[in-house]
């Protein structure tokens, strides 16, 4: 074998493994760790630092507006405490609701105080109350229903009866922005003074380019339904200790009471539409139509639509009108529609983002259960998407 051919050889070996010398270096220089840089004596180096940091975790902060007069009070707050304990929360405060303030006020200490979600206790006083404080702030409300009704916690499928249940959608739901409803006694049937005209019978006061009255009148929010007529007198006349004894069911006991009341003649405008005539028993305003004993009042109702929909219910004929009445509700609780002609029972629908009711002689109002008094007139309107509340589901407060 010529010695150039033997030369070449060698050299292309020399030259093979001088390259996987160099690939076995280049492999072991990326797997070591890079050297810290320099730092003066007892320094600590910036990477260092980092990865002693701990990772910043939110913890946020519970305040709980609380009916203190509720029954098991003192149970819901050992509940709270023991779950934040728990989830390695800080520990809630909580603000306690009294007769002159059942919790709008606490519920504005509570953000002042830094609350991260404001956490309503309480039956629909105390929901209303601390939505009052909440609309427009951007912040959350979660519910712990403790009511006789719970009408909006019903509404947003949040658990009724377990406090643990309810703080896992308050810890762990969603925020949602939903509608809310306000409503306004122009009007007081047995105090007219209360009224700046105070002339029986005269058109509403006037009202600004917004659509509010150059008065400022006292406003009352709602979060599920606002009514005149029958519904407001039987919230009216509930008896309160047989409404703690045997719950919602104490409504439907008072409204047999009500059951022969003559029927309302009432002139019904609604946004910028003319005015309507109707004879009838109830008319409702509502933001979502989930009742007591999975009665839906309301079906085509959406929480989160800027509309408030309208409900005007009428009924003759005695019991017989009553019952042809229930059943229409339950049909339409279904999904169906009664439309023959001749019922003695009736529900008409409409939407509308304000409405205007006057009725002769006055009626019961009522928002979310709560009694307003006689009105003879009264109108309400809806604020769109202006409250977030934590709710099961996924996000929608975008």
């Amino acid at each position: 074998m010529p010695i150039e051919l033997v030369l070449g050889i060698v050299a292309l070996v020399v030259a093979l493994a001088a390259l996987g010398v160099v690939l076995l270096v280049w492999r072991t220089e990326r797997r070591r760790p890079p050297e810290p840089p320099a730092t003066a004596p007892g320094a600590v180096a910036p990477a260092a630092r980092e990865a002693a940091r701990p990772a910043t975790v939110h913890r946020p902060r519970l305040a709980v507006v609380i009916n203190p007069s509720k029954e098991g009070a003192d149970e819901l707050r050992a509940a709270v405490r023991r779950v934040c304990s728990e989830a390695a929360l800080p520990e809630p405060k909580f603000f306690e609701t009294t007769v002159e303030d059942p919790g709008t006020g606490q519920a504005r200490e509570a953000i002042d105080w830094g609350a991260d979600v404001v956490v309503a206790a309480g039956g629909d006083g105390t929901v209303r109350a601390v939505a009052e404080a909440m609309v427009g702030t951007g912040r959350p409300m979660g519910l712990i229903p403790a009511g006789t009704g719970n009408l909006l916690a019903r509404n947003l499928d949040i658990p009724l009866t377990s406090v643990r249940e309810a703080l896992a959608v308050v810890l762990g739901g969603q925020n949602r922005k939903i509608d809310v409803g306000w409503a306004r006694v122009l009007e007081y049937a047995d105090r007219p003074e209360e009224r700046p005209d105070s002339q029986p019978g005269l058109p509403p006061p006037p009202h600004d380019a917004a659509g509010e009255p150059e008065v400022e009148l006292a406003k009352h929010i709602f979060l599920v339904i606002a009514g005149l007529g029958f519904d407001a007198a039987m919230v009216a006349d509930t008896d309160d200790r047989l409404k703690a004894k045997i719950g919602w069911i104490a409504y439907f006991v008072s409204g047999v009471r009500h059951l022969h009341a003559h029927r309302m003649r009432a002139r019904i405008t609604l946004d910028d539409r003319p005015p309507v005539e109707a004879r009838l028993r109830t008319l409702m305003a509502g933001n979502c139509g989930l009742l007591p004993g999975g009665i839906t009042l309301l079906p085509d109702a959406i929480i989160d639509d800027g509309e408030l929909d309208v409900a005007a219910v009428d009924t003759r004929g005695g019991l017989a009108g009553w019952a042809q009445l229930l059943g229409e509700v339950v049909i339409q609780g279904a999904g169906l529609r009664n439309d023959l002609p001749g019922k003695f029972g009736r529900i008409d629908h409409a939407r509308a983002k304000r409405v205007h009711v006057h009725v002769a002689g006055g009626e019961q109002a009522q928002v979310d259960g709560d009694p307003l008094g006689r009105a003879t007139e009264l109108e309400m309107w809806v604020e769109e998407r202006s409250l977030v509340v934590r709710a099961p589901g996924v996000d929608l407060s975008a």
